[in-house]
């Protein structure tokens, strides 16, 4: 694969200030595809400073030049989608045609709605005798993570671009390609230099230099609870604003009423996308005591038919952290029906595709986010037991529930404390504000909600 030697800071492609390099593995052959520099705090700086010194020029950009801006940076994805798909599945793993059709199609349709917004966002308002304007907040520190590697970075950089910010991306270890290819998209999209800097790096080192960097005016980071905890208090001692999308443990409640069969098998596949990567996944199944066996059945049916074709996950670590909560879930006495904690090859770094059933409210594994492809089947009493359990967690990102009368669905989701749920089977929105309740995180990402986070208000009073 093609990786630069370099960091993209001010419009170019820079040396590193180290000589530390971070190997790129692929997790399907564990050999490394590529090289890139392991950034530094001097790297960071210096970036930054790039980006404060394009910041005056590109806030004062007309909103129809940004969106100009934006619209070519769509064009340039769209033209360059095989490769994007091919990036992250070298480094991802993520077999081709979900390469195609989710991580390199949904930032795209992301990118194109914030070319739309940019040129049609209402940035100033009246109020009574007040002109009320919207304006960027400065600085945008974006930390993206691996496991929807460009989608996470263009639902940040796209709307900090819209808002007029100015950005440094750093980037997850795994998968530093696709952020490059991203950098030389916008090159090509005609952004102008300092608008977007990329510093590829270790999070300890260049993650944190960034969330501490007194010239950083937001932290936009995704990935887990515990290191959005960090950053968020990082970022509380500089009163700097933070916008943090982080952990979830779904559930997919399905009422008595609903389709059985289609809940159980969209609700397993929804589990096994991305190889159980991704963070609003339902991994918590609840259905109700009576129709418990037939949808155990059912799982343990459709789980067993994916085999290794979900992927591997990203590497070696998560490989035996999805290992070691499968495990758990064995000693703690909820019952096997699909998979098990032996990888289905010897090579790479592949997850059995694992469904629990006998899963209490209590269990690590109904209560921790594994990041991998295991279900857990829960069985309730009533509505009111289901409510209590898919509560039941400090997490709060996503859900799903499923019921013959969709009003009765609805009634039942409102009372879910959750940031997003899809109603028997509802698909997914690029203009949905996703974000979570509780321990999920602060904020919201897509449409016009994930635009006003990078916005701060200024009013004026005639």
């Amino acid at each position: 694969m093609k990786a630069h030697d370099g960091l993209y800071i001010d419009g170019a492609w820079r040396p590193a200030a180290g000589q530390d390099v971070i190997d790129v593995v692929n997790p399907v052959d564990e050999q490394v595809i590529g090289r890139v520099p392991a950034g530094t705090v001097v790297d960071v700086d210096t970036a930054v400073r790039a980006a404060r010194a394009a910041f005056p020029a590109w806030a004062a950009t007309p909103p129809a030049e940004r969106a100009a801006r934006l619209g070519a940076l769509r064009d340039v994805l769209v033209a360059r989608k095989d490769e994007i798909a091919e990036t992250v599945t070298a480094e991802l793993g993520s077999p081709l045609p979900f390469s195609q059709n989710v991580h390199a199609a949904v930032p795209i349709a992301v990118a194109g709605s914030y070319a739309e917004l940019a040129a049609t966002y209402a940035f100033e308002e009246k109020a009574g005798n007040s002109t009320v304007y919207l304006e960027p907040v400065g600085v945008v520190g974006a930390i993206t993570p691996w496991n929807y590697p460009l989608h996470q970075i263009v639902a940040k950089v796209a709307p900090a671009l819209a808002a007029g910010c100015t950005v440094v991306l750093k980037p997850a270890e795994d998968t530093p390609l696709t952020a490059q290819l991203f950098a030389e998209a916008v090159h090509e999209a005609g952004v102008p230099a300092g608008v977007f800097n990329l510093v590829t790096g270790r999070g300890p080192v260049a993650g944190q230099a960034l969330a501490e960097h007194p010239g950083v005016d937001l932290v936009s980071f995704t990935g887990s609870t515990a290191v959005g905890r960090q950053i968020g208090a990082t970022a509380g001692a500089a009163v700097k604003k933070v916008a943090l999308e982080l952990g979830g443990k779904s559930a997919n409640v399905i009422l008595p009423s609903a389709d059985l069969a289609k809940a159980v098998n969209v609700g397993v596949a929804n589990v096994m996308s991305n190889s159980g990567q991704t963070c609003s996944a339902w991994t918590r199944m609840l259905v109700h005591r009576d129709q418990y066996e037939e949808a155990v059945g059912l799982a343990a049916t459709a789980a067993a038919k994916y085999g290794d074709r979900i992927g591997p996950v990203v590497n070696a670590k998560q490989q035996a952290r999805v290992r070691g909560y499968i495990e758990k879930g064995v000693a703690e006495g909820a019952r096997l029906v699909a998979g098990g904690a032996e990888p289905p090859r010897e090579q790479g770094y592949f997850v059995s595709p694992t469904v629990f059933a006998d899963v209490t409210p209590e269990m690590t594994i109904a209560q921790e986010e594994i990041f991998g492809p295991v279900l857990s089947i829960l069985r309730y009493e009533d509505e009111e037991d289901a409510l209590r359990i898919a509560n039941g967690t400090v997490y709060g990102l996503a859900g799903a529930v499923w019921a013959g009368d969709e009003g009765e669905a609805v009634a039942f989701a409102r009372r879910l404390e959750t940031g997003q749920v899809d109603i028997n089977g509802g698909r997914f929105n690029p203009l949905a504000p996703f974000g979570g309740y509780k321990q999920s995180g602060v904020g919201r990402e897509l449409g016009t909600h994930g635009l006003a986070e990078y916005l701060q208000t200024k009013s004026l009073q005639f």
